[in-house]
């Protein structure tokens, strides 16, 4: 396939090479601009939590969380039900938030590089507003390193926990958040202070602004619970994913036992559960208090008919399900987010809106310049959701493509590249040594939303699988053309090409190589699932 710019890759992924393989159904209703809408340019609130799953919140049908403040936006806009986090890990999930771009463009992961000066100064949206005149904060878990040493002295209000590090639910640990320390122990409560004294002191300036909290809740540890939410759930008896134990991870390649989420899933099994999840509800409705603390105010400074709220997550988080722990893996309970957005000056013809396109956190700093009538640079990846909001007959994104390259360092062999339709994952795990054969998988989420049942075998599919196997190719070969210039991402362009057999890739690894401390727990893995000894370094 020849090279392809920003634009044709694009409308190439929105209805192209795949247009015969999912109609896409779109918004399940339409907004209509209300004529009385506020003149001038709207105020932004965007919000995002740290490993909330998808499927927790009142709005997406759990009916044993409390969010009434995530419903009630929900009920007010349209909560979109296909939004995936691209790299499914809270570094690499949020340079992306930052620049519309997907992980291998910004070079950003545990492992990897920082985000380059030049990136942060024309692609990031909070950088991009400023420019444009409106006041900007930040608050809460940054979660990235730039090459940017100043780059807090950027925003007009600062309360962020400084690069990649994962601050403290203790609000006094937290430096810049000292002030609401006092009042507001829990650093949950404390984010939604400082945004309410954000829009109170934007008002009295008479500025638009756009205003980004990021929640550390509910990221574990999960035992550092709020006061005020500490009897939640106390006596409710929640139930696990329908997908949950062990049962399903035998179920999964080797590649994807072979990986953290699955060597650690005891944090998860039946004796930790009802522990761990009552505590993560916990945190889930702390940020529920707090989304609650900055609607009143928008109310109180009577803004709140020109404020667009956003509300969304880094990535989802397992539970259990599929016999796992933590994220960063392709299926849907690590990489589907919660995704709300509400624009009052938009008339929605009924409540509970909900739309079905594919869509994805390469959407978010796009969606926003577009809010803002701010012209969104074409180095982005991502597209503006405002189409759907309106539902326009444009079909944004046929395909978005889901990035697995975080392990342990040195270590390939939970690594690989996933594609995502509105009704079809496919996923392709690239490692691959004698004892361990390459591994594809094809789901159809339409009739198997658990991921449960891999169709790549099944001979009346080969159809779809050929043609996300052509999806695949294209964005690959994105990938290929478009990674930063690390060593990482250079070689797993090798690596990640599914046409290459693993013995003839020069970039290979020979059996599982991480961290020191993770050696031992890793090679016994191997063994256990193989019977063999890991292979040697050739």
């Amino acid at each position: 396939m020849e090279n392809l710019n920003r634009r044709q890759f694009l409308n190439l992924a929105a209805g192209g090479t795949a247009a015969a393989l999912i109609p896409s159904t779109g918004c399940q209703s339409e907004f209509v601009e209300r004529k009385n809408s506020s003149a001038g340019p709207p105020n932004i609130v965007f919000l995002m939590a740290d490993d909330h799953r998808a499927f927790a919140m009142g709005c997406a049908g759990d009916k044993n969380i409390k969010t009434p403040n995530m419903d009630k936006l929900a009920a007010r806009g349209i909560r979109f039900q296909n939004c995936y986090a691209t790299s499914p890990i809270c570094m690499a999930s949020r340079a992306t938030v930052m620049t519309g771009m997907y992980e291998y463009k910004t070079g950003c992961n545990f492992a990897t590089g920082r985000l380059s000066a030049d990136d942060w100064n024309n692609l990031a949206y909070p950088v991009l507003l400023k420019k444009a005149g409106y006041r900007t904060a930040f608050a809460g878990k940054w979660g990235f390193p730039l090459e940017v040493s100043d780059y807090a002295g950027q925003f007009d209000k600062w309360g962020g926990f400084r690069g990649a590090g994962q601050g403290s639910y203790d609000t006094a640990a937290n430096r810049s958040l000292k002030p609401y320390a006092r009042k507001y122990p829990h650093v949950t409560r404390a984010l939604g202070a400082f945004g309410r004294d954000f829009i109170r002191e934007s008002v009295q300036r008479q500025k638009p602004f756009c205003l980004s909290l990021s929640f550390k809740a509910p990221h574990k540890p999960h035992n550092k619970i709020d006061l005020e939410d500490q009897k939640l759930y106390r006596d409710t008896n929640l139930p696990k994913p329908q997908n949950w134990g062990p049962e399903y991870s035998k179920k999964l390649p080797i590649q994807a036992r072979l990986s953290r989420q699955y060597i650690q899933r005891s944090e998860w099994d039946a004796d930790h559960y009802d522990d761990h999840i009552k505590c993560y509800y916990q945190l889930i409705s702390g940020v529920d208090s707090a989304v609650g603390m900055v609607l009143e105010e928008l109310e109180r400074r009577g803004v709140a008919d020109n404020t667009v709220i956003i509300y969304t997550s880094d990535n989802g988080y397992f539970c259990g399900a599929h016999g796992l722990q933590g994220k960063v893996m392709p299926y849907d309970d690590s990489s589907l987010v919660p995704l709300i957005i509400y624009d009052p000056r938009l008339h929605k013809g009924r409540k509970h809106l909900t739309c079905n396109a594919v869509a994805g956190n390469i959407d978010f700093a796009p969606t926003i310049l577009d809010l803002a009538r701010v012209p969104v640079p074409k180095k982005m990846d991502g597209l503006s959701l405002i189409p759907l909001i309106k539902r326009s007959s444009e079909k944004i994104h046929e395909s978005i493509l889901l990035v697995q390259n975080w392990g342990w360092v040195n270590d390939d062999h939970s690594r690989g590249l996933a594609v995502v339709t509105e009704r079809w994952k496919y996923i392709v795990w690239c490692y691959a040594d004698e004892n361990v054969p390459p591994a594809e998988e094809l789901f159809d989420l339409k009739n198997d939303p658990l991921e449960t049942g891999n169709l790549v075998a099944e001979s009346e599919m080969r159809p779809v699988l050929e043609k996300m196997r052509k999806l695949y190719d294209l964005h690959h070969e994105h990938f290929s053309k478009h990674c930063v210039n690390d060593e990482d991402y250079t070689r797993h362009r090798q690596i990640f090409d599914r046409r290459i057999a693993w013995q003839k890739k020069q970039y290979r690894t020979y059996g599982p190589r991480p961290y020191k401390r993770n050696s031992k727990a890793l090679n016994a893995a191997y063994k256990e699932l193989t019977g063999k000894e890991p292979p040697k370094k050739k």
